[in-house]
Parts: structure tokens; C-alpha cells; sequence
């Protein structure tokens, strides 16, 4: 069975993802090594895969029409951002010049305390 080592380039489908694997190839006449790279569909076989992640896939029978590799192995795993603490980023960024100046306003008007 071929196996080939790769990173992940897609995981936006159900259970598939694209890895791109690179090899480095000579040039037959002037020598010079230059890089291929090569998209694959692979099954994730259950793993829990990201964009990023460096994996080793293996050759199997036809699982669809482009998909004839699976996942056996993840080398890596990238950075993952919790996306929690992106949504209240987000809610903390999108206020604008008129809740600023609403706050100013009730700082304003609220009483001095003793």
C-alpha cells in the first residue's frame, strides 16, 4: 500500500478532506530540483481533522468518485483558535462611536458617591 505524507488544505466536507502533498522533482536536463505538489480527497476516518495539520494517508479501494485515500495518521496538529473566545471577541469589537459616547453620558449624569 502507498502511503504519502501531507498537509491538510480543506475541511470543509462530511467525513473528507483535501491534503496537499509536495515532493521535489529534477529536472531531466538542466538538473535543477524544483517542487510538485498534488491534491488528494482522503476519508477522515473518524479522526478529528483541521486545516493545518500534517497527516499521513493511505492508499485504499475507491470510496467515491476522487476519494481513494484515508487518514491512518496525524504528525501534527496546528494552532487552533477556541471559538468561544472568537465570538466575544467579536462582540467586544463591534461597538462604535455611539455606545462610547452613551457611556460618557451616564457617567455624566449619574450622581457623585460619598
Amino acid at each position: 500500500m502507498r502511503t504519502k505524507t501531507g498537509v491538510i488544505t480543506s475541511a470543509k466536507m462530511q467525513k473528507t478532506v483535501v491534503v496537499t502533498v509536495h515532493r521535489s522533482v529534477m529536472h531531466p536536463l538542466y538538473g535543477k530540483r524544483f517542487r510538485v505538489s498534488k491534491k488528494f480527497l482522503a476519508d477522515t476516518n473518524g479522526h478529528d481533522i483541521g486545516t493545518g495539520d500534517e497527516v499521513v494517508i493511505t492508499e485504499c479501494r475507491p470510496l467515491s468518485k476522487r476519494k481513494r485515500f484515508r487518514v491512518t495518521e496525524i504528525r501534527k496538529k496546528a494552532v487552533r483558535v477556541a471559538e468561544m473566545k472568537t465570538e466575544e471577541v467579536e462582540q467586544q469589537t463591534k461597538r462604535d462611536h455611539r455606545d462610547l459616547l452613551a457611556e460618557k453620558k451616564r457617567k455624566k449624569d449619574s450622581p457623585p458617591k460619598s
